[in-house]
């Protein structure tokens, strides 16, 4: 696999992720997809287990900004539903929404972590910054039209892509 491709770390949902781990590893913030890495792709509810993982992540001190390449409504919405920072119609994998995200965190390249579910868009950006990249499983099938097709590359470029063989690499 393309090295710029491969995420630090796969797990299976964001809930899988050792946040004191993280904290061990000196991450200070985490940058956060939304759809379907926190939530359903267009899910208007919130569900109560995001936000006690949330009040988790805040409990360690880590720092959080959500960068979705979703419209400004949904994911200001979003935002001030859980109160965390975003940046919406980031454009990933372009570099400059990770690079506004670790400024508004006060976090750089050395102690900051991207969460998401997509390895041409959140792990590639990730990557090119030099971050600490975690790929989740994606939520739900349902997603952009966009991304069902981005999907198939995925496959292609991901070893053992379904069963998301979990673990850190070096």
């Amino acid at each position: 696999m393309i090295r710029i491709l491969r995420p630090r770390l796969f797990v299976q949902s964001i809930y899988d992720i050792d946040l004191d781990r993280l904290v061990d590893r000196g991450m200070r913030g985490l940058i956060l997809d939304l759809d379907n890495t926190l939530i359903g792709w267009n899910q208007p509810q919130v569900p109560h287990e995001l936000h006690d993982w949330l009040k988790a992540v805040e409990r360690r001190r880590l720092k959080t900004c959500i960068v979705s390449n979703n419209v400004s409504q949904r994911v200001d919405r979003f935002s001030r539903e859980v109160g965390i920072m975003a940046i919406a119609r980031a454009a990933k994998p372009r570099r400059w929404a990770f690079r506004e995200a670790m400024q508004r965190m006060g976090t750089h390249r050395h102690n900051t972590a991207v969460v998401g579910d997509q390895v041409f868009t959140d792990i590639l950006g990730g990557n090119r910054l030099h971050l600490y990249t975690i790929l989740v499983h994606p939520l739900s099938d349902k997603e952009f039209w966009t991304t069902r097709l981005v999907r198939r590359l995925e496959k292609a470029v991901l070893p053992n892509h379904e069963t998301f063989r979990m673990g850190e690499r070096g």
